[in-house]
C-alpha cells in the first residue's frame, strides 16, 4: 500500500475553498459524464462535491477516500444518497474484479509516487471496454509551494500522462489540455505570489467571469495547453 503524501490539513482546506469554484466543477464534470457507464467507482472522492454531481445521471456510484478524517465526513455527507456507496481506498492496491463500468480520478494521480501501478489498479477495477478518466494538472513548470504543501509529486504533460497509461496496460482514446486561462492565473497565484488556491474574491471572480469564456473557446478549439491535463483510456476487451 502507498503512503498518503502531503499535509492533510491543507489539502482540506484547499478543497473546501474550491468547492466554491461552480462552474470549474460543472464544466469538468461535463468531460466525464459520456464514459462513466452505469456503475462507476471515483478514486479519491475528497469531500465528495463531484461525486453529488455525477450520481444523479446514474443508476449506482462508487465514491472513495485514502483518507480516514475525509473519509468519516465524506460518510456523513453522502449518508442521505442510497445509491452512492462509500468505501475506503488507497492506490496502488491488489484487488481485482472489474465489476466497475469506469474508474474516474480526478487531481489525485499527482499525489502517488507509483503512478502506473496506481492506473494499472483502477484499470484492474473497471470491466473490459471499461473507461480510466483521470484529470491531473498540467506542466512541471508550473510545480509551486502550493503543489508541495498538498503532496504533488509531479505534474504531467499529455505525453507523461499518455505514456503513464499506456504502460498500465490501457489504450488511449481521448486526451487533451483543459482550462488554458487557469494555468496562468495558477502561475502568477502559486508561483509568482506564493498563495494557496483557496476561498476568495480571486477564485470568485475567475469562476463567474473567466471561466465560462475559457469553456466556450475551447469546445470550439483545443488549446496548447492548460492548467489541467484530461484523458480518458480503455481497458482492453
Amino acid at each position: 500500500m502507498a503512503e498518503i503524501l502531503g499535509d492533510q490539513r491543507v489539502q482540506s482546506e484547499v478543497l473546501e475553498g474550491l468547492a466554491t469554484a461552480v462552474n470549474h466543477r460543472r464544466w469538468f464534470v461535463e468531460l466525464a459524464l459520456p464514459y462513466l457507464g452505469d456503475n462507476p467507482i471515483e478514486i479519491g472522492s475528497g469531500l465528495g462535491d463531484y461525486a453529488l454531481e455525477w450520481a444523479p445521471h446514474l443508476p449506482r456510484f462508487t465514491a472513495t477516500e485514502a483518507d480516514p478524517d475525509r473519509l468519516v465526513a465524506l460518510k456523513e455527507r453522502l449518508a442521505d444518497h442510497p445509491a452512492i456507496e462509500v468505501r475506503q481506498m488507497l492506490l496502488p492496491h491488489d484487488e481485482i474484479g472489474g465489476e466497475y463500468s469506469a474508474a474516474v480520478s480526478y487531481n489525485v494521480l499527482e499525489h502517488i509516487e507509483e503512478d502506473v501501478d496506481a492506473l494499472r489498479s483502477m484499470r484492474d477495477l473497471v470491466r473490459p471496454g471499461g473507461a480510466v478518466i483521470i484529470i491531473v494538472p498540467a506542466f512541471q513548470f508550473a510545480m509551486s509551494p502550493a503543489d508541495i504543501a498538498t503532496g504533488h509529486v509531479r505534474r504531467y504533460t499529455k505525453r507523461t500522462l499518455g505514456a503513464a497509461m499506456t504502460g498500465a496496460g490501457l489504450r488511449v482514446e481521448r486526451i487533451h489540455y483543459a482550462n488554458a486561462l487557469g494555468l496562468i492565473g495558477y502561475f502568477m497565484a502559486t508561483k509568482v505570489f506564493r498563495l494557496m488556491p483557496k476561498e476568495g474574491p480571486m477564485v470568485k471572480v475567475y469562476d463567474t467571469t473567466v471561466l465560462p469564456v475559457t469553456k466556450a473557446a475551447e469546445q470550439l478549439v483545443r488549446p496548447p495547453f492548460g492548467q489541467s491535463v484530461f484523458a480518458v483510456a480503455r481497458v482492453p476487451g
